[in-house]
């Protein structure tokens, strides 16, 4: 399989903006355009089926896990395909495939048909063309800028993400009380239509077509695997991703439960406490290319995944009161910047250390475990909730955040002075810069999302 070029352009001034590369603009708001539809449904759809279809709460949860299902059982498969055929055009059917299913939901309730079976079916349809989507975009990031410049791009990507996300969860609240919860999921179905127009005006190198004589998808699912297990960086990354998922998902299951029912905390406050976390998300986010130069990548990432689950500690020893919820706000704050920071940092690596030709396949493979770990906790939490209580099972979710730290820890990787270089290129490519110059013009030396990944899928510390 051939790879995708990829600029050898030396690193541009500190002072460069990425602002000035039309590419990578247009990708970035195609992409927040994306999380903000996706707020938007993650508010409205569940309020739809409590509010309009009586739903139970275990039909709740698994509409919620027909959601989830998708990514865990079809990235591998989302990945391998991005690296054999054009990420763009994968990126724009994803795009039109989950437009074209939530349509059919203010459709349905305007005749009068909608049911809990039907929002599944969505949820479902949504889950496997957003996995397709978002493989084909993280992956497309490095194609876009130079490789010097992929942690600021990250950075970049991280911080819009956080305030989309927030700014679509408020949108989708204001929609679901004006048009009614049906209605308002025709803004996710805008925001679609807005990623595809800005992707289509996207000129991507890595924007490659299929190879003849392909082999089969298993084997390249397969290469995929063997090429994260093979390097000592993406695996231990990838382990990192995967259990500090598993952790977070236990506690964010039981998380809104215990402040607003335990503590007391009311819906205004619980709203301005995730308001704060999004800020420190974005704080992170934008601070990571700065503190990796000061201290190092490694460093840095062992700091964030020690102060990740000691954030925990106002939540487990707070009570009902004003004074708590300010700590527990200020806690998440610290939560969240650790996140983002780390978050755009441990991608930057796995994206710097990967051959072009195995960025989706590499992706896929966190992607794969992140996803399958988020229902695992909380199947756990819910275990735990019911057989020890709420503030047990909290607890234990705080003690499962220590994992990720002791496997940083015990790796190489806890040393990491500076950002590693860029894999070596096939000959063929040599040829690239002056197409990279011509794709960005004099502002950059080279034309070089995340998710999920949507931000929510943003890689947890």
């Amino acid at each position: 399989m051939a790879a995708e070029p990829d600029s050898l352009a030396a690193a541009p001034p500190e002072g460069v903006s990425l602002w000035k590369h039309h590419d990578f603009r247009r990708y970035l708001s195609g992409q927040a355009a994306n999380v903000v539809g996706s707020s938007i449904t993650s508010m409205a759809l569940p309020v739809l089926a409590v509010l309009e279809l009586d739903a139970t709460s275990g039909q709740v949860a698994l509409l919620a896990l027909c959601g989830q299902l998708p990514p865990a059982l079809l990235a591998l498969h989302a990945g391998a395909i991005a690296d054999r055929h054009s990420k763009r055009h994968q990126m724009i059917a994803g795009d039109l495939v989950s437009a074209a299913a939530l349509t059919t939901v203010p459709a349905a309730a305007a005749l009068g048909a909608l049911s809990l079976g039907q929002l599944m079916v969505v949820a479902a349809v949504q889950g496997a063309a957003g996995v397709l989507h978002d493989a084909a975009a993280i992956s497309l990031l490095p194609s876009l800028v130079d490789r010097s410049l992929i942690q600021r791009s990250n950075s970049c990507v991280g911080a819009l993400f956080a305030v989309a996300a927030t700014g679509g969860s408020t949108l989708g609240a204001a929609l679901t009380g004006l048009l009614g919860p049906a209605r308002a999921l025709l803004g996710d179905v805008l925001s679609f239509l807005v990623s595809v127009w800005c992707t289509t005006r996207v000129r991507a190198r890595g924007d490659i077509a299929a190879p003849a004589g392909r082999r089969p998808l298993r084997t390249e699912i397969t290469d995929g695997l063997r090429y994260v297990g093979a390097d000592g960086r993406l695996s231990v990354l990838t382990a990192v991703n995967a259990t500090t998922s598993l952790g977070l998902s236990l506690l964010n299951t039981l998380w809104a439960l215990y402040l607003l029912r335990t503590l007391q905390m009311s819906a205004t406050a619980f709203g301005v406490v995730l308001g704060i976390g999004a800020l420190g998300a974005a704080t992170g986010a934008l601070t990571a290319p700065g503190l990796t130069r000061r201290y190092g990548p490694g460093p840095m990432l062992l700091t964030a995944l020690a102060l990740t689950p000691v954030t925990q500690l106002p939540l487990l020893l707070a009570s009902p009161g004003l004074a708590w919820q300010i700590v527990i706000g200020g806690a998440l704050f610290v939560q969240l910047a650790c996140a983002g920071a780390a978050g755009t940092t441990q991608r930057s690596i796995r994206q710097i250390v990967t051959d072009a030709h195995m960025q989706a396949r590499m992706q896929a493979v966190s992607t794969c475990l992140t996803s399958a770990a988020r229902p695992l906790g909380a199947l756990l939490a819910g275990g735990l909730g019911v057989w020890l209580g709420v503030r047990p099972a909290l607890i234990a979710g705080a003690a499962l955040l220590t994992v990720p730290f002791a496997v940083l820890a015990c790796s190489p990787l806890r040393g990491l002075r500076h950002m590693p270089s860029h894999p070596t290129l096939p000959p063929s490519d040599a040829g690239d810069t002056a197409v990279s110059e011509q794709c960005t013009g004099a502002s950059l030396p080279g034309p070089s999302r995340p998710r999920a990944a949507r931000a929510g899928e943003g890689e947890a510390p």
